[in-house]
């Protein structure tokens, strides 16, 4: 083909052999002009380039030919899901509809050679002492495959190909390099799952309230990064979480942290900015904000420094506060007073006009009565199982992470939560996570000191 993978790829060359499940009864084979350039990877790896198919038939002209001759056949190659698709949307491109029974010799290999560490056609024959002549070009690859389905078909004593043949399309369509064991041990819960790749590497992860429905699912979209992502999955781990809420925090900091290569959301972490107070040279008590990571205990955290300056603004308003030492007018010159464009009832804190300890005790009352800063709650919601809840901790407004108790656990307090909680790192996306649920009372339940 033109390329790896894509809607738009398209046939450069293609070899197909007629078996009647003893021996070679027919077979064909012809380069094909695509009508489209071919990428340089792939001309590297099979040596066909622009030029050698300049002369050859487009696909339309051999679609007849193609037709007749897989008429009544089962559609066999190895990763078939790849080959099957190309050439079923070839037909489509010229509103002809292609339907073919369909098996995977990858699927049906890790059924009758177990243990191998890889399924590649190369591999394998090296592994059974198969020819493999011309590899990457269609007829090469075609002959080796021919070989090796005889293989298959010696080694199934108990009738396991014709069954697979007669199974449900949901199982053809799993992804090759993945057993239909893996998908029968998912849950119908919610939860996250990890796809990874045949070197155990997560390269995907998602979270579903119904894990094995959604997992299915990647597997009908036709989707270019679908493809790609399930051509490349060999097995699936998965975590229930109990509910939705945990499931989306759960699936947050998995991709933060393993920054798996098909999870494109979630993967930049923005930690925020903190409010924070400290007491100056002058026994004042300033207030402003900071990158999150430079505050040692934040007061609040807001993900735009915008938020941070309206709620600044928000309390000099409110208490009367200084606008200079809220971080709001620059502090250059120590001396001079503060002019707020919009502020202007300052008690005169900056000009010596009122006691420290005056204007003190009203930032302290503004801290402790600030709806921001007494945000202190756990959500609680359904568990993995009826033996059990799942929490959120959320203090000073800040997310402090997730865990689950038992339902027999006997919890007289707030802070007895945390001894069930697993912290977790506080960014924009979990924060905006929790904020989303504090709506779903029904689902929810929100315990406050």
């Amino acid at each position: 083909t033109t390329g790896l993978a894509g809607t738009y790829n398209k046939v450069t060359e293609i070899a197909v052999v007629i078996h009647d499940g003893s021996k070679v009864i027919s077979e064909f084979h012809t380069l094909v002009n695509p009508q489209a350039p071919i990428t340089p990877y792939v001309v590297g790896l099979t040596g066909i380039d622009d030029s050698m198919v300049m002369d050859a038939p487009v696909f339309g002209e051999i679609a007849d030919q193609l037709l007749a001759l897989t008429e009544g056949c089962v559609f066999v190659a190895h990763n078939v899901g790849f080959d099957y698709r190309v050439i079923q949307n070839e037909f489509k491109a010229l509103g002809i509809s292609f339907d073919r029974k369909r098996l995977c010799t990858v699927r049906l290999s890790r059924k009758f050679f177990p243990g191998l560490r890889s399924y590649s056609l190369g591999k394998l024959c090296s592994y059974l002492g198969i020819e493999l002549n011309n590899r990457h070009r269609a007829k090469g690859d075609t002959d080796a495959t021919v070989v090796l389905f005889e293989k298959l078909l010696e080694n199934d004593h108990e009738g396991y190909i014709l069954g697979q043949l007669n199974s449900r399309k949901s199982e053809a369509a799993l992804p090759s390099l993945l057993s239909k064991e893996t998908i029968e041990k998912l849950p119908p819960r919610p939860g996250v799952y990890y796809f990874k790749n045949s070197n155990g590497v997560i390269i995907y992860v998602g979270k579903a309230i119904h894990i094995k429905k959604r997992v299915l699912s990647h597997f009908y979209d036709k989707k270019e990064n679908e493809i790609a992502l399930c051509r490349e999955t060999a097995t699936i781990d998965f975590e229930e979480s109990g509910n939705e809420l945990l499931a989306l925090l759960m699936e947050s900091v998995a991709i933060k942290r393993h920054f798996p290569k098909f999870n494109r959301a979630q993967r930049i972490s923005n930690k925020g900015y903190a409010i924070l107070s400290y007491t100056n040279r002058l026994g004042i008590i300033q207030l402003g904000y900071n990158k999150t990571k430079l505050v040692l205990k934040p007061l609040a955290i807001f993900y735009k420094i915008s938020d941070c300056i309206a709620f600044l603004e928000d309390l000099c308003e409110q208490f009367e506060l200084c606008p200079k030492y809220t971080q709001l007018l620059p502090s250059s010159n120590s001396k001079a007073g503060c002019d707020h464009f919009k502020l202007d009832n300052c008690r005169g804190i900056c000009k010596g006009e009122e006691s420290v300890e005056d204007y003190n005790s009203r930032v302290k009352e503004a801290l402790e009565t600030s709806k921001v800063l007494a945000d202190n709650f756990v959500l609680i919601g359904p568990g993995r199982n009826a033996g059990e809840r799942g929490i959120v901790w959320v203090e000073n407004g800040i997310y402090r992470g997730y865990g689950f108790v038992e339902t027999t656990q006997q919890i007289s307090s707030y802070t007895q939560f945390m001894d069930y909680i697993q912290l977790q790192s506080n960014d924009n996306d979990s924060y905006n996570i929790v904020r989303q649920f504090l709506t779903k009372e029904k689902d929810y339940k929100i315990i406050r000191p």
